[in-house]
């Protein structure tokens, strides 16, 4: 009977630590990875102006067409014909075209299916596949592909 009190203790925890460490996995915080890509001025002839170009660290390539999920804030941005919206990792008074924070806090996020009509700054979580982007000066640096939205 001492053997299988020990051994189903054991189990226990080992189940414990598990289901802890996917948990963590789970809740990585992508804009702090996102954080690391470092930007370079180039002249862009397309926008006929300097502009900052993303240089992706090796830790953020590796997360290329992996599934991601991330939360944030919807930011309310007239797409005309487009199937996207830009969520941030800041409020709509702090965001990167309002408030002077960096391109890494933003994403695009294209959806699977229609989404839901959002308010602006309605926090929301997505769950899709990462693309980076370096050149396409008219669309962000991180976009989120195949989108679906996550029930908080």
């Amino acid at each position: 009977m001492k053997y299988f009190k020990k051994s189903s203790g054991l189990f226990i925890v080992t189940f414990l630590t598990l289901v802890s460490n996917q948990k963590l996995a789970a809740q990585t915080d992508y804009w702090a990875v996102f954080s690391k890509t470092r930007f370079e001025v180039r002249y862009s002839e397309k926008a006929q102006e300097y502009l900052n170009f993303p240089i992706f660290p090796a830790e953020v390539k590796a997360l290329e067409s992996k599934v991601i999920s991330v939360e944030g804030y919807y930011l309310p941005v007239d797409v005309v014909g487009e199937a996207y919206v830009i969520i941030s990792k800041y409020p709509y008074s702090q965001c990167f075209f309002c408030g002077g924070a960096g391109p890494e806090t933003i994403a695009e996020v294209s959806f699977k299916t229609k989404p839901p009509k959002f308010s602006a700054d309605q926090y929301i979580r997505v769950r899709g596949k990462l693309k980076l982007n370096t050149d396409d000066i008219d669309r962000t640096n991180f976009l989120i592909q195949e989108a679906e939205l996550i029930e908080k």
